[in-house]
């Protein structure tokens, strides 16, 4: 098992957010959280980075505890986290976007295969990361995520904002990736798009887990597709 949670429980003040998510990613799996907007699938992001803390339940990353570790340590253990929005430094330069996250490691052995998965970003080293295309910063936030040396991703909504071509390129990029050996947990509203890439997939809906299989299996449940999504695939 590479990742886990266990019965997680979160409140925003008097808001129940997540009413017991459980869920688990293996090692080499590209795995996704499906659901509408506010059904808690950014939270659970969240409380896996350990940027909101829950108050009831416990994370895991290769069986080993994470819950009460801040998110800079977790991110040293091998979770890359893609937020929605990018949160790029935007003053930054590329390059220093990038020397943010590789600090303490070997900057040119990373920075090599960044520029061997994304080599439009090699010609833009030292451009500010607010004067890139939207494809290009959302190339920089993979790769900063990247920059870390994950086990596993954790994307929220990656192709927001991104024209159709882009998004079709994301898709082969974050098969790439699973392809060199990270596992994938995404989060994205473009069912199609999700669909194609997973193995398995959880739906969500009210903070509740209300859907666990694999996305062949999930494929076949249009009343379940419907009800919670509001697609018929």
């Amino acid at each position: 098992m590479l990742l886990s949670i266990d019965d997680i429980h979160v409140y925003y003040g008097k808001s129940y957010i997540l009413q017991g998510v459980s869920l688990e990613v293996n090692e080499g799996e590209v795995v996704a959280l499906l659901g509408r907007n506010g059904v808690g699938k950014t939270t659970t992001l969240m409380t896996i980075m350990g940027l909101v803390k829950p108050k009831f339940g416990k994370t895991f990353l290769k069986e080993v505890d994470i819950t009460s570790l801040p998110p800079f340590k977790i991110a040293r253990l091998g979770i890359g986290y893609i937020p929605q929005g990018r949160r790029l430094f935007p003053e930054l330069s590329v390059l220093e976007n990038l020397k943010a996250a590789t600090r303490n490691r070997s900057n040119t052995m990373i920075l090599d295969d960044i520029f061997d998965l994304f080599p439009a970003l090699k010609s833009r080293l030292n451009q500010k990361a607010l004067t890139l295309s939207g494809g290009e910063q959302q190339m920089l936030t993979i790769s900063r995520a990247l920059a870390t040396k994950p086990d596993i991703l954790l994307l929220d909504e990656p192709t927001t904002g991104l024209m159709p071509a882009l998004v079709s390129k994301l898709g082969d990029t974050i098969k790439e990736l699973n392809e060199r050996g990270i596992a994938i947990f995404l989060v994205e509203e473009k069912i199609p798009f999700t669909l194609a890439l997973a193995e398995r997939a959880y739906i969500m809906d009210k903070g509740r887990i209300e859907y666990s299989g694999k996305v062949e299996e999930l494929r076949q449940e249009k009343e379940i597709l419907y009800r919670h999504l509001g697609t018929r695939v």
